[in-house]
């Protein structure tokens, strides 16, 4: 896998980008009376993503400090001047996830949802080209315009298949975006005005040489930027728009909008440890409060929010919170020891929300006590579980003396299989032993008290009991929901699952599994990842030392020979 990827680089690095925008274009080519063919190739295309995602996580794992950052110059133009692509150990796990979250979706809605409306397809390769390009990008400017392209596709795929409350919860959703999109601009301008670069690692090379006139003005163009990534990443009070639109979404599509989120927390990570890091000056640490304590409020809302939700999807775009908090908080520290293990908690818990978004379908499907309505689309009008909103038991019933004739009756398999999914959701949003989540949770709280000097500062305390408790919490919520789904006595038939509907969930949950066999293996990617973001010299060293190819046309600016001429 290294050789083949070493062989494909540097031009494997903009396949993710190119790949589904290719894609995209040949779909929109192809009837939608074709269903089939169309499934086909979007299948094949967010294969061969998933392929390529891997290979350059190899590629990098591989390399040495020099190797470990891939650099692309789609323009042949020299840095920071035109467009850079730019591939480390950090953007490698994120193109990971983004096209294993993408492919388990994908395979869920081949059961219905891709027919429920017009343009899924390009729709859906069109979100995964920009989750790709704003991982993969090294300026702002671009990553605006992947962050237009991804919400712009995502606006779409939350409308898909209609329904009143989707049509409300997007419009909710693409006002507070459009805004977000005016304040990225708005403070980007702010920033190239006072710097005169929008290039990451020219602007952070830059930033401690910015007269101390300037300074506040480059702050506030950072804070007012910062609002935009806020706001994507969930933080508290700008996630309000978050669960009524993520509930509202079709399945697959708020499994993949649980990668949004990450978006802007991979933004955030990213400058705030290039842009902020110790060597920039009096703008060293700039914002690390605001994201400590944001994300320990945020991360305390969304674990309240999870015990006041009825509905499982809610539940979900609550857990989805709760993650966001706990990164969120935890990158506010700047430790790389703890971000360590934050990066092994984001796709173990990312995983585990996009399995939950797919089973809360199969689980308000279920519900219905008519076998053909559990094959039709979800009613989405918001109402309590049938536990509560439909079950009526005769004013006799007494549980404790009539669970006699309960005993020995036999489980259908397809409750059973709802339920250990469930089960082991539950698990993972918990954060309980021995799945991953515990792990990720572990490796935090143990950093967290191993403290530099001994001493735990007080608001590290704060943070494991604010983890520790979320956790409480979300396991007293999914207990609560799991016996009204499954314990309570409602006479219906056993649900009907679809293969390609339990499968995705099933990888998901077996990737969670894997994380945690091979748990040593990860931490030490992510450690090294942790590492090589505290260090911003080598990301800056990487960009701004790299060259472009030489050509008959910028030979003699380079002050080398052009090509095919010797001297």
């Amino acid at each position: 896998m290294t050789a083949l990827a070493q062989a494909l680089m540097p031009h494997l690095m903009v396949a993710p980008i190119l790949l589904p925008l290719l894609a995209a274009c040949l779909l929109m080519l192809v009837s939608e009376r074709r269903h089939l063919t169309k499934a086909t190739l979007g299948l094949m295309a967010t294969v061969a993503n998933l392929v390529v995602a891997v290979l350059l996580v190899f590629w990098v794992k591989a390399g040495d400090e020099a190797r470990a950052f891939g650099i692309y110059l789609p323009s042949n133009w020299d840095v920071p001047y035109g467009i850079v692509l730019v591939l480390d150990r950090l953007s490698a796990l994120m193109l990971v996830m983004t096209a294993l979250v993408a492919l388990m979706a994908l395979l869920f809605s081949l059961a219905r949802w891709h027919k429920a409306g017009a343009h899924f397809h390009p729709l859906f390769q069109i979100q995964i080209m920009g989750l790709n390009g704003a991982f993969l990008t090294g300026d702002l400017f671009n990553l605006f315009v992947f962050f237009e392209v991804m919400l712009a596709a995502s606006y779409g795929l939350l409308l898909h298949g209609s329904g009143p409350s989707r049509v409300k919860a997007g419009l909710h959703y693409i006002a507070i975006n459009l805004a977000a999109s005016s304040l990225f601009l708005v403070g980007a301008a702010l920033i190239y005005g006072v710097s005169g670069t929008l290039n990451m690692a020219d602007l952070a090379a830059r930033i401690p040489e910015v007269p101390d006139a300037d300074r506040a003005l480059l702050h506030a163009g950072c804070a007012i930027l910062a609002v935009a990534f806020l706001a994507k990443a969930a933080m508290w009070p700008l996630n309000f728009w978050l669960v009524p639109a993520y509930a509202s979404a079709s399945a697959p599509s708020a499994a993949v909008f649980a990668l949004l989120t990450k978006v802007g927390i991979y933004v955030l990570l990213r400058l705030s440890t290039l842009l902020f890091s110790d060597s920039a000056g009096n703008s060293a640490g700039f914002g690390s409060q605001w994201l400590l304590w944001g994300g320990l409020t945020t991360l305390a809302m969304g674990a309240i929010g999870m015990m006041s939700a009825q509905r499982p999807a809610r539940m979900a775009g609550f857990a989805v919170v709760v993650s966001s908090g706990t990164l969120m908080a935890v990158f506010g520290l700047a430790r790389p020891e703890v971000t360590a293990g934050a990066l092994y908690y984001l796709p173990v818990s990312t995983f585990a929300v996009a399995a939950f978004f797919l089973l809360t379908e199969l689980m308000d499907r279920s519900r219905q006590s008519d076998p053909a309505r559990q094959q039709a689309p979800e009613d989405e009008e918001d109402h309590l579980p049938f536990s509560l909103a439909e079950l009526e038991l005769a004013r006799s019933a007494n549980l404790d003396e009539d669970e006699v004739p309960l005993v020995g009756r036999a489980i259908p398999a397809s409750t059973a299989l709802l339920g250990l999914a469930f089960i082991v959701c539950t698990l993972l949003l918990a954060g309980l032993p021995p799945l991953s989540g515990f792990i990720g949770k572990l490796a935090i709280l143990s950093t967290l008290l191993d403290a530099p000097g001994g001493s735990v500062a007080p608001v590290s305390w704060l943070l494991m009991g604010c983890i520790i408790g979320s956790g409480l919490l979300a396991l007293l919520a999914l207990s609560r929901t799991g016996i009204r789904f499954f314990w309570a006595p409602v006479d219906r038939p056993a649900p009907v699952l679809r293969v390609v509907e339990y499968l995705p969930i099933a990888l998901l949950i077996a990737l969670c599994v894997v994380f945690t066999v091979r748990a040593e293996a990860v931490m030490r990617y992510t450690s090294a990842t942790a590492a090589a973001l505290y260090q911003p010299s080598l990301y800056i060293g990487a960009v701004m030392n790299s060259r472009p190819q030489p050509t008959p046309t910028n030979a003699d600016r380079l002050g080398v020979p052009q090509p095919g001429v010797s001297r």
